[in-house]
């Protein structure tokens, strides 16, 4: 890992009205981490990665990607410099096939302009034959090429989830953002998922941040973890001093924890 940051969150907040959604938010991500974000329900985390990723503009605090303010700008902007998302409710092109899924973040980064697309000349061709071509095989990554041709929403749900991953690092990200990426698996699907995301930090090289209510997945791949909790940053660190932090344990069961209990 570098010494500068992948990512920085500098006392990020949001308000909307009176009430701090977020407030006082501080991380660091650097190159090739597997980071969790952690929390109850309502404590901020999809407001979080949708401060990240351009949805809310901060209304206190600084974000910065490699040293870069993306503060106020809008969310393609965000993709474009190199952070991907999925979404809580998978949100796919469901009456596109698996392939045109895939090929839809390609076109983000085509090099083939608009005038060469309009009159279909020879480097619009190349383009899509190459964005096709590129499309196949991440689908093949992910065990989904047999699929191609299928509409998105023939899928079976955990195959859905895999196709909105595969989508998300179509766009090149330097950073992947996962929000709560087991949501409605079975055991199974879950055990799969977990290699898959090890699959895409260890040989993709791609660094991840992940929203996951399922503590076994958070405990088993991440190296460290933040705790928000109403808004607010709990702590942070290891697997295991987040499992045993008195105040981690307080805010998902509700009761105060002291050193003797």
């Amino acid at each position: 890992m570098g010494n500068t940051p992948l990512l920085q969150v500098q006392d990020a907040g949001i308000q909307f009205g009176g009430l701090k959604a977020v407030s006082g938010f501080n991380m660091e991500i650097h190159q090739g981490e597997l980071i969790g974000l952690i929390g109850p329900n309502g404590a901020g985390k999809t407001t979080s990665f949708n401060l990240l990723t351009g949805v809310y503009v901060p209304t206190e605090g600084e974000i910065l990607l490699e040293g870069k303010r993306l503060n106020g700008l809008p969310p393609y902007k965000v993709t474009r410099l190199g952070i991907s998302r999925t979404f809580q409710n998978i949100r796919l092109f469901n009456e596109l096939s698996v392939l045109d899924n895939v090929k839809v973040a390609y076109h983000s980064l085509a090099k083939h302009s608009i005038i060469s697309s309009i009159f279909r000349l020879s480097s619009h061709f190349s383009g899509e034959k190459e964005m096709e071509e590129k499309s196949i095989e991440f689908l093949k990554i992910f065990q989904l090429d047999k699929f191609k041709d299928e509409k998105a929403k023939n899928l079976p749900y955990g195959q859905q989830r895999r196709l909105e991953i595969a989508r998300a690092l179509a766009a090149g990200p330097k950073l992947l953002l996962l929000d709560e990426p087991a949501a409605g698996m079975n055991p199974q699907e879950t055990h799969d998922l977990m290699e898959l995301i090890a699959f895409i930090r260890n040989e993709l090289k791609i660094t991840i941040l992940l929203i996951e209510h399922d503590m076994n997945l958070v405990m088993g791949i991440c190296e460290r973890i933040y705790v928000l909790d109403h808004g607010q940053l709990i702590a942070h660190g290891t697997p295991e001093e987040i499992r045993n932090h008195p105040k981690v344990i307080e805010a998902y069961l509700g009761e105060e924890v002291t050193n003797d209990a």
